[in-house]
């Protein structure tokens, strides 16, 4: 008799987690709200929705620490990363998808996978003895968030996301814009520029700062973003060169239409989808109302007509305190029969969600598996949700900071690209001998 295991949630951890399941011969079931309860930001019925962007960032595996995990995922068997693989659209160098293509495919695949049953309403904690991996994502109903709560104790904290505007393309005056990669990583194609001088960056950053943002309930207003993803007017409140020097940051860039005048800021805008009919505008998450992110954004020069294909929004992430609330095993200590994955567990990001819907499967799968080293991107990822200080947790993208410093052989510490090499090729043997290991004690 095959053995049976539930996936509640069927986003990028919920939908990795389930195939993992299946493919290692348990028959699942997987519980979807969506489409008959719906969310603040979700706008389709399909599996693995990307909300915020349609960027996996950097696939740069030597250098990157976000590369780094999509390689050791795609090593592990990712439906997620084969997924991205199959949808992806130029981007220099980062991994980005034509997102309705892309969750069209994990539908699609996991729709037809013999092993997964699919089941669409809202859920609350499972009164059975299932295995089940909660994977509710950001965005968890009030119906689990406040079962949750019940079961583990623990006051869950809260943080909000933005989402940046898509642009149709052909609505940008292409007179003023212009088709460059940053230091020209990548295909010319693959980002649209708009240059700014001093007096437009700093109208345009009055202007931001003066447009009507969407006002919180009274139970948001002490909810702190994220760091990874704030919005581009709370980037500018912090003050008046810092979007210059961050998503508006003109280095590595030439304006061929003023080639001997430096910009003095540029707005980016990435493809959205393979044709290059849209445009994400990149950096430029949002909290401005809808009337007033048109007439902010009209003035940026090319954009005087844009049209918006989608207009940015905000909406509230929940997690617990992973350190607080999980065993090492992804499992809640209150219920161990319950495992958590993805951002309700406490991280960030779709590629870090994903790897923990993939862990969390491996190890419900095979109880005995040991967890990843520490050294490898997952297992980092998997220490900081765990381990982390309680007392200051927040949901972080994986980053180098995570894992164990690197040994080296010479007395002057390797910097820059030949430091993160040696955190990236240690990271890579020891997944290999993890994978070698564990399928030796599993056979």
């Amino acid at each position: 008799m095959r053995k049976k295991a539930r996936v509640i949630g069927a986003g990028l951890a919920g939908s990795e987690a389930a195939w993992q399941l299946a493919k290692a011969g348990f028959e699942v079931e997987l519980i979807e709200m969506r489409p008959s309860v719906k969310t603040p930001a979700h706008t389709t019925d399909k599996f693995a929705e990307l909300v915020c962007s349609n960027s996996f960032r950097s696939d740069d595996a030597q250098t990157n620490a976000v590369g780094l995990l999509h390689e050791e995922m795609r090593r592990l068997g990712s439906l997620i990363m084969e997924c991205a693989d199959e949808s992806k659209v130029p981007a220099g160098g980062a991994l980005a998808v034509d997102r309705n293509a892309f969750s069209g495919l994990v539908t699609q695949k996991i729709s037809f996978h013999p092993l997964i049953t699919i089941r669409y309403e809202e859920a609350g904690l499972p009164n059975d003895d299932m295995p089940c991996i909660i994977a509710t994502g950001p965005l968890t109903s009030p119906k689990m968030a406040d079962a949750l709560q019940r079961l583990t104790g623990d006051q869950h904290l809260h943080f909000f996301d933005a989402i940046a505007p898509i642009v149709y393309t052909d609505s940008i005056n292409m007179e003023k814009a212009w088709y460059q990669s940053r230091y020209d990583k990548g295909d010319k194609l693959d980002y649209l520029n708009l240059a700014m001088d001093k007096a437009q960056y700093e109208a345009f950053v009055r202007v931001l700062l003066a447009g009507e943002k969407v006002a919180f309930k009274d139970w948001e207003k002490n909810t702190p973003y994220f760091e990874g993803c704030l919005p581009v007017e709370v980037m500018a409140e912090r003050g008046l060169q810092t979007l210059a020097h961050g998503p508006m940051k003109p280095v590595g860039l030439t304006n061929p239409h003023l080639p001997g005048i430096k910009p003095y800021a540029v707005v980016q805008l990435r493809k959205e989808n393979k044709v290059g009919t849209l445009m994400n505008m990149v950096g430029f998450q949002t909290k401005l109302t809808y009337g007033a992110q048109k007439e902010v954004f009209r003035t940026i020069p090319g954009m005087e007509h844009a049209e918006f294909a989608r207009l940015g929004g905000i909406h509230r992430n929940t997690f617990v305190c992973g350190p607080k609330v999980l065993d090492e095993r992804l499992r809640l200590k209150a219920c161990p029969s319950l495992m958590l994955a993805g951002q309700v567990s406490g991280c960030e990001g779709y590629v870090e969600s994903a790897a923990m819907g993939l862990l969390a499967a491996l190890l419900l799968a095979n109880p005995q598996k040991s967890l990843p080293p520490a050294e490898t991107a997952i297992g980092a990822m998997l220490r900081h949700v765990t381990t982390g200080n309680p007392e200051t947790y927040q949901p972080m993208n994986i980053n180098f900071g995570l894992f164990p410093e690197p040994t080296f052989d010479s007395k002057r510490p390797p910097k820059g690209a030949d430091r993160k090499r040696l955190y990236t090729t240690r990271a890579l043997n020891a997944l290999e001998n993890w994978m070698k290991e564990n399928s030796a004690s599993l056979d």
